[in-house]
């Protein structure tokens, strides 16, 4: 499971013809699997997320992309963080991740959540339904899911969904570990102590005790092993050869896109020493691992293999 994960969550690069995208997103990839992390992220979106960029920016169908980055790389689990739920029926989605499994060589990691981006259901067709509707139908959705992706033929007339004997075939070529994102600790966590391999969890550093002792406390009401479950936290970053190339580097990316600029005080910034040392601190918190992305410069060669090579020796 993530002890080290590469997030690509931008796909808007200065001066980068529409062409050339797919060679500069699979050059990011290719230095993750190089490097020292164990899996690639890109997220499932159709509109770019308010916190990073425009909604009208670039954003690459997950799967597709997966599967073409699949082709380029050998070590690396390839991963959705995370698919949206609502976005495809949920035997659907089992067929589409096993295909990822077969194409890669058995190196696909199903990660999902509810959904949240009320904007891109709106426009663009789907359901968004309310905050616990989500929620009941991504339980159905895991029940369906897990039975089709471990060699079962479930059957589920739920609320949501109805299959009857569902077939998988081909089966995947290994066991796809389930990833569920986000930290509600009511909701959330109790899915991931019932059904899931890792949790990620996006949060301040000073309420990570707690989504852990949440965790802790599902896992045992459901008689469930925690040591089982790992848990990584969702981080970003701008790194760089020099703190002051990095600092430069993200006043870049916040003028480009100036709605990334309430984050920035959430980057761990700087040059390689300082980046290892926030997430050594990061690591007596209590996680297993990290997602990383480095939303400002990753674009830029040998970026991501500097924050590999900084990285890899914490969690290896």
């Amino acid at each position: 499971m993530t002890r080290l994960g590469y997030q690509i969550p931008n796909f808007t690069y200065p001066d980068v013809a529409p062409e050339d995208l797919f060679d500069r997103i699979r050059a990011q990839a290719v230095e993750a699997d190089e490097s020292g992390f164990d899996t690639v992220f890109v997220m499932d979106h159709f509109y770019q997320l308010p916190m990073i960029g425009s909604h009208d920016q670039e954003m690459i169908e997950c799967y597709t992309l997966l599967s073409a980055l699949a082709q380029h790389t050998s070590r690396v689990r390839l991963s959705a963080l995370v698919t949206g739920n609502t976005y495809r029926e949920p035997a659907l989605l089992a067929k589409t991740v096993t295909a990822l499994d077969v194409v890669s060589g058995g190196r696909a990691q199903l990660g999902i959540g509810a959904g949240w981006f009320e904007l891109e259901h709106d426009s663009l067709g789907f359901e968004f339904g309310t905050f616990t509707d989500r929620f009941e139908r991504l339980e159905e959705s895991l029940q369906i899911i897990l039975g089709m992706l471990r060699g079962e033929r479930p059957s589920l007339d739920g609320r949501r969904y109805t299959v009857r004997d569902a077939v998988n075939c081909p089966a995947p070529l290994s066991r796809i570990p389930v990833l569920i994102g986000g930290g509600g600790e009511r909701k959330t966590l109790r899915m991931v102590a019932q059904y899931a391999d890792e949790s990620n969890i996006i949060c301040a550093p000073d309420q990570i005790g707690r989504k852990l002792a949440a965790l802790d406390e599902h896992c045992e009401r459901l008689g469930r092993d925690r040591s089982e479950i790992t848990v990584s936290l969702q981080t970003y970053a701008c790194i760089a050869p020099t703190h002051d190339e990095a600092v430069a580097e993200l006043d870049a990316y916040i003028e480009r896109a100036p709605q990334a600029a309430g984050r920035r005080d959430g980057f761990i910034l700087g040059g390689p020493d300082e980046v290892r040392a926030r997430f050594e601190a990061l690591l007596e918190t209590g996680v297993d691992g990290f997602s990383v992305n480095l939303m400002a410069n990753g674009h830029i060669p040998g970026r991501v293999r500097l924050l590999g090579e900084t990285l890899a020796p914490l969690v290896g």
